[in-house]
């Protein structure tokens, strides 16, 4: 539980580093947790900036409660459920593009599977991302090294289980990024050259698809690049044991039996382009490579 003197702060030195910090608006976290921005990111790395912040977001999250005496809303649940689920399956992860375990379908699917997630790579280091990049739900960071080799990388995601194993893949790779714990529905700090949703789009609801798509806008200066690469519906692209998707949810297992019920939504190419349109985005190109993805690159 927060304690008691925890309050938003629109001004304030930062606890670890010192640097002053205005706030914009009453709700922004750096105020609650007298964080500034830099240090609230690093929280997966120090154990008082991470006390800090999950004190900040239980205090504004009380706050919060109190003020619209409102229950959570089911995209709240859902959402928290999804980021219980990626840090449980964390040690499993790499197994799904690697074709491992339960994962495995064969010698015929798994070779379309490779050869799918192969060309997936050399589309994506085809597109012209460079300079100030961000990757926002990268996970494992299995794109992470190419991403890295290209500009500034910034790697985020909600989970920090994950961003362990993508700490892990870039340090193999002799490479370097910016890694922190931000959600992916966070509000923009900044505007970057490029944004990367590896396997994100897919846990949005279609009724919260232009909401996301207007915020990775505001990530984005004139001129700059989104790429998103993600699943299309086929029963080889999952777990053996995975039950099918009802609804736009699925309930997925992880290897020690525990089940949690994600967002899961497949949308193909038809569909993914009309979307980006709708949000505003241009020289739209979206195409699959054949069964298992649907790859997307657009400007603003």
């Amino acid at each position: 539980m927060a304690g008691p003197l925890l309050a938003p702060r629109p001004t304030f030195d930062c606890l670890w580093c010192g640097r002053s910090w205005t706030t914009r608006t009453a709700d922004d976290l750096e105020g609650w947790a007298k964080l500034c921005p830099d240090c609230l990111g690093k929280a997966g790395d120090n154990a008082f900036l991470r006390f800090r912040l999950r004190d900040a977001l239980a205090a504004r999250a009380g706050a919060s409660q109190r003020a619209t005496d409102t229950k959570p809303t089911p995209a709240d649940d859902v959402d928290a459920e999804m980021v219980a689920y990626y840090e449980a399956r964390a040690g499993e992860y790499d197994d799904w593009y690697l074709r491992r375990g339960r994962y495995a379908h064969g010698p015929i699917h798994d070779a379309a599977w490779n050869a799918e997630l192969d060309a997936a790579g050399r589309w994506l280091d085809a597109l012209p991302i460079r300079g100030e990049i961000v990757e926002l739900a990268a996970g494992t960071g299995w794109w992470s090294p190419l991403l890295a080799s290209k500009g500034e990388l910034w790697l985020y995601d909600a989970a920090e289980a994950p961003l362990e194993r993508a700490r892990e893949r870039l340090l193999a790779h002799g490479l370097r990024a910016h890694i922190h714990l931000r959600d992916a529905w966070a509000e923009p700090d900044r505007s970057v050259d490029a944004v990367v949703l590896g396997f994100w789009l897919g846990h949005v609801d279609r009724d919260r698809t232009a909401a996301f798509l207007d915020l990775v806008r505001r990530w984005l200066k004139p001129g700059g690049t989104l790429a998103i690469i993600d699943s299309l519906a086929d029963p080889q692209s999952g777990a053996a044991d995975h039950q099918p998707v009802v609804g736009d949810r699925a309930t997925r297992r992880v290897a020690d039996g525990r089940e949690f019920t994600i967002v899961k939504v497949h949308r193909d190419a038809a569909e993914l382009d009309a979307a980006l349109r709708a949000a505003g985005f241009g020289e739209v190109r979206v195409e699959t490579s054949g069964r298992f993805f649907v790859l997307a690159d657009a400007r603003v």
